[in-house]
């Protein structure tokens, strides 16, 4: 009986130790990450030192980074408890996981684009000790150019709150009681104040508070769940204090900036959940719906806004085209103007014009070539040359035509060259940001360390200095993530694809030396849309491979990686194509359909097809058993869709081990099921591939489809 009792005695004296050591952790940090890996690494380095006295525990929760995030943290932090998410779960979940497993006191949720101070979490402890009513308390939180980041301090969106946000009443009075309340931009911001809310960036919040509400609202995926969390905690009795007693800088957006308009929409997603989950009843001044189509408005206003930054390029060549136009009519018909006919003609030859001018990637990445241009302005003129030999409407205007082409080719190309001009050789801030804008085109540098390290000697010592290198992207996972000359590696070259569009990038940069050149031109083709150039320093300047444009860069030639369904002009050819076809082929053999469909009641087969690696779709054709040419009369919708292509990959082949079949429509026929004898093997199909991307023309597609039907392959 003794012994029993001895031995739960000790038991009892385990399992208190086990949770007094578990009450020792008086701060438990948390962080989520997503593809911010630098700033991760400044921010944990800063934690450090600010909870070097104060028993703590670090969760850092990555949301998928491909910017080998979890290969860092597992090498240089091994005391931070590390969450691995396969995808991107939001801030919301990704924090409730950690919340989880937690054992502090305090709970403290930060952003990973942030740096603390060494004092902060000692002084917010003692704020705490001498507050017992705060749940949460945030501090001061700097910009990165030493601003007050006036979301640190901020009220809850109540109708009369957002109306005078909305409307620009808060930043006419920010010192106004009644209209500066959004941001409380009328308190003191060296002042300790009792607020509603703070930001998310930073929130130091006690555990019976979380105990007591729960955690954040899953329901929110990036933005808004702050909001809400402090909404909760106050309707749970406690307090929310702002102490800028202490302070952090925060890098604003890191996290978020790569996708502005997917983040933007997600913003005013939130707010509008915000709103309809809290703030129903409105105000006797202000219903609730007004504040949801306020919310609406401004992000409609700003949608906009971003939308005509990027169509300012067509806007400037549509005026020109426009003034031009008029001023060929004016010439020709003088003093008499016809107004009637301009505006109809003005509408074809505009819309002509610059639907040549974007097939030429004058709106893409060569909006700044003006032998580009200038080629555009030819195409167009031949096209509407055309139009006046086979129309009416527009024989008076032969003459027209050709001295507005002549006026065009020679202003559209002239605005760019100027542009450009002043960018390189103009004077002052102008020309600064000119440069910075057009000219310096954003790089990543794809190769091993020595090779990266090479080429990045040799653009710096170049003297126009027009690539802007953002990053190194490494051949594999086990090479050091390093800075490579200052210059931080942000991947390596599996993830290669999500790397250029999270860093939106124009120019991707190979060193060939240990880069296969299979999978160099893989990645390549599978860019396809990306509106990316790529460039390879040959290790043999023999080779050679797409269209032979080289930069010379000192003495290193950058050879361009060019494939013809990477230009918009082909691709807006091949679509063309592909739409015509399906249409014509329909309706001739629109009879053919209907008797088998509905008359012979012919079998339909639905074939799962694989897009992309994350979408899918079914396709409809006929039994290939009862009928041997016709079978993919149900499938034409979908090539005028868009889904399907004429001649692209084989849809009926898996593409499990040949991803680069992705950056092709599956079709109904290509080269791979032209050239198809006992069976390809994976490398013969991704050949077949890459081919038909750097080699394709209409010519080539109908070349295809007379093999097909010639070898009977249908």
């Amino acid at each position: 009986m003794f012994r029993i009792c001895l031995i739960l005695n000790k038991e009892f004296c385990r399992l208190t130790l086990a949770r007094k050591h578990e009450a020792v952790v008086k701060i438990s940090v948390i962080i989520v990450s997503y593809n911010v890996r630098e700033f991760l690494q400044q921010a944990l380095l800063s934690l450090q030192q600010s909870l070097k006295n104060i028993s703590h525990e670090i969760f850092v929760v990555d949301n998928a980074s491909s910017d080998s995030t979890v290969n860092m943290l597992k090498r240089r932090f091994h005391e931070v408890k590390l969450i691995e998410n396969r995808e991107n779960v939001g801030f919301a979940r990704a924090n409730n996981q950690a919340i989880a497993r937690t054992s502090g006191e305090y709970i403290c949720l930060i952003n990973p684009d942030t740096i603390v101070q060494e004092n902060t979490f000692s002084i917010l402890l003692d704020f705490y000790q001498a507050h017992p009513d705060a749940g949460m308390v945030g501090c001061k939180i700097l910009n990165a150019d030493g601003s007050l980041q006036l979301a640190c301090r901020r009220s809850y969106p109540t109708p009369w709150v957002a109306f005078t946000k909305v409307v620009g009443l808060a930043a006419l009075f920010p010192k106004s009681r009644l209209l500066g309340r959004y941001n409380l931009t009328f308190l003191d911001p060296e002042q300790v104040a009792q607020v509603e809310a703070i930001s998310g960036s930073f929130m130091l919040v006690k555990r019976a508070a979380i105990q007591a509400v729960g955690g954040l609202d899953e329901d929110f995926f990036m933005y808004g769940e702050d909001l809400d969390w402090c909404y909760r905690i106050h309707k749970a009795g406690f307090n929310v204090y702002y102490v800028p007693d202490t302070q952090i800088i925060h890098f604003k957006g890191e996290s978020s900036k790569k996708s502005p308009f997917q983040q933007r929409r997600l913003f005013y997603e939130a707010m509008r959940l915000f709103v309809r989950k809290h703030l129903k009843k409105g105000s006797a001044f202000i219903p609730s719906w007004f504040l949801v189509l306020a919310i609406h408005v401004s992000a409609g206003l700003s949608y906009l806004t971003e939308v005509l930054k990027r169509l300012v390029w067509p806007l400037v060549d549509f005026f020109i085209l426009s003034c031009s136009l008029a001023a060929a009519i004016y010439l020709r018909f003088r003093p008499e103007f016809p107004w009637q006919p301009f505006l109809f003609v003005h509408l074809v030859y505009t819309t002509i014009w610059l639907t040549s001018l974007a097939a030429h990637g004058l709106y893409a990445q060569n909006r700044l070539s003006g032998s580009k241009a200038a080629s555009a302005i030819v195409v167009g003129l031949l096209i509407n040359s055309a139009f006046t030999f086979f129309f009416n409407q527009f024989a008076f205007s032969r003459k027209v035509v050709l001295l507005v082409g002549l006026i065009n080719l020679v202003l559209i190309p002239f605005w760019r060259f100027g542009l450009k001009w002043l960018a390189r050789k103009g004077f002052g801030l102008v020309s600064v940001h000119l440069k910075s804008l057009l000219l310096r085109r954003r790089s990543l540098i794809v190769g091993d360390r020595l090779a990266s390290e090479k080429i990045i000697q040799k653009m710096r010592s170049s003297i126009d200095g027009t690539y802007l290198i953002e990053g190194v992207v490494l051949l594999s996972a086990e090479e050091s993530d390093e800075d490579v000359l200052r210059i931080p590696v942000v991947g390596v070259v599996d993830f290669l694809s999500d790397i250029i569009k999270r860093e939106r990038v124009h120019e991707v940069i190979f060193s060939t030396d240990k880069l296969p050149y299979d999978k160099m031109l893989s990645t390549v083709a599978n860019s396809l849309g990306s509106q990316t150039s790529f460039k390879m320093v040959p290790s043999d300047l023999d080779v050679i491979i797409g269209k032979a444009t080289i930069d010379y860069i000192d003495d290193i030639p950058f050879v361009d990686l060019d494939y013809r369904l990477h230009i918009p002009f082909y691709q807006f050819l091949k679509r063309g194509f592909d739409v015509m076809l399906a249409l014509w082929m329909m309706l001739l053999a629109a009879p053919v359909y209907l008797k088998m469909r509905y008359f012979n009641r012919a079998e339909i087969q639905v074939l799962p097809i694989q897009l992309s690696e994350k979408k899918d779709m079914t396709v409809e054709i006929f039994s290939r058993g009862a009928i041997k040419f016709w079978w993919f009369l149900p499938a034409l919708p979908r090539i005028v869709k868009g889904d399907m292509s004429f001649v692209g990959r084989d849809f009926l082949h898996t593409l499990e081990d040949n991803d680069i079949g992705f950056s092709l429509r599956p079709a109904l026929t290509g080269l791979e099921h032209v050239n198809r004898r006992d069976g390809l093997s994976p490398d013969e199909r991704k050949r077949y591939h890459l081919y038909y991307l750097k080699n394709y023309s209409p010519l080539l597609d109908i070349e295809i489809i007379f093999k097909t039907i010639l070898k009977k392959r249908f």
